[in-house]
């Protein structure tokens, strides 16, 4: 089922949440509404839930306008960041709540919510009570339960965000792929870079309530539409165009008033090598896979850049040292000019 957005605005007061928002989410596709707070992901969410209502634009689904259609009657799965499980009641009666709500028969009811717990891998649970399972658990009951009435689309709202940084990973590859095996389409709104990254087909990058871009994650990642999505998106150097130097044939457009350039993409030398520049070495971080080594340029312009394990041991930088540095690859928003 597809969901259309067309000019979608929506204001708080005088707060513009929502500023002439147009986006089509595609059959059983996982898109990924990522930015930070306030950015108005979780509110375009809500729109098109129904639980919010637009100050004007359209919202279709599945080809039908839906703007003003009841959220009871829109077919929609929510999911919410802290589950909203109902505590007095077991797994099993979780899950088979709205069913029950639509009156569906007994046995229809028992033998989906029996095919749903095998779903999230939660079998042999069904009896217990939300307090008696771990955070991803009741996570996973809360999308069972969303799951049980069959919607049409599923909404998550940042769904890992209460979970511990370990147990996010595990369900985020989890969740991946369940999406694979049922190809339901699917909008979750985050503010974890990584985690859109992982888990979605496509990504909506939004900020200050407008769509700064759309595309997969390598296209976001590799060629970034804007500024802030490049900042945005992984980690990035922003450097003054005097700071450091480039090949002659890389001469940096006149009115570039900032050069961005990934920590990854530095290569670092103990000599000279043609453009490079001088750069001393402030502190060295060990991340595990890489190591994270700050220097500081001659403007006295800081910089970061990340060394795979064996570059760091030919290498071999020492805190105060003189290296010298080369960007490999840098972007410049001057009409997109790119190095």
């Amino acid at each position: 089922m597809s969901i259309i957005i067309k000019d979608v605005a929506k204001n708080f007061g005088s707060f513009q949440a929502l500023s002439d928002i147009n986006l089509e989410v595609k059959d059983g596709k996982l898109v990924a509404l990522l930015g930070p707070s306030g950015s108005g992901k979780s509110t375009l969410l809500r729109t098109i839930a129904g639980l919010e209502a637009p100050d004007r634009g359209q919202v279709f689904i599945n080809g039908q306008d839906a703007t003003h259609v009841d959220i009871r009657k829109r077919n929609i799965g929510f999911v919410f960041q802290h589950y909203a499980l109902f505590k007095h009641l077991t797994i099993r009666q979780n899950i088979a709540f709205g069913l029950e709500i639509r009156k569906q028969p007994a046995r229809l009811i028992q033998n989906r919510v029996e095919e749903l717990l095998a779903l999230v891998q939660l079998e042999g649970l069904g009896n217990r009570y939300p307090s008696q399972l771990s955070g991803g658990q009741r996570q996973r009951v809360a999308l069972a339960r969303a799951l049980a009435v069959q919607p049409q689309v599923l909404l998550l709202d940042e769904p890992f965000g209460a979970l511990d940084a370990k147990v996010r990973k595990e369900l985020r590859a989890w969740l991946r792929r369940l999406h694979d095996e049922v190809h339901l389409t699917s909008v979750f709104v985050t503010h974890d870079q990584e985690e859109a990254m992982e888990v979605a087909d496509e990504i909506v990058v939004m900020n200050q309530g407008k769509i700064e871009q759309i595309g997969a994650p390598a296209e976001i990642y590799d060629h970034p539409a804007t500024p802030f999505v490049m900042s945005f998106i992984g980690e990035v150097n922003v450097l003054s165009p005097s700071a450091i130097q480039f090949e002659p044939h890389h001469a940096l457009p006149e009115n570039a008033d900032s050069v961005f350039v990934r920590p990854h993409d530095f290569q670092l030398s103990r000599h000279a090598n043609g453009s490079s520049t001088p750069a001393v070495v402030r502190r060295i971080t060990h991340l595990g896979w890489e190591v994270q080594v700050e220097l500081e340029l001659p403007q006295q312009e800081s910089v970061i850049a990340h060394l795979s394990r064996e570059e760091f041991t030919q290498l071999h930088p020492q805190t105060n040292q003189t290296l010298f540095i080369k960007p490999q690859q840098a972007k410049v928003f001057v009409n997109n000019y790119e190095i």
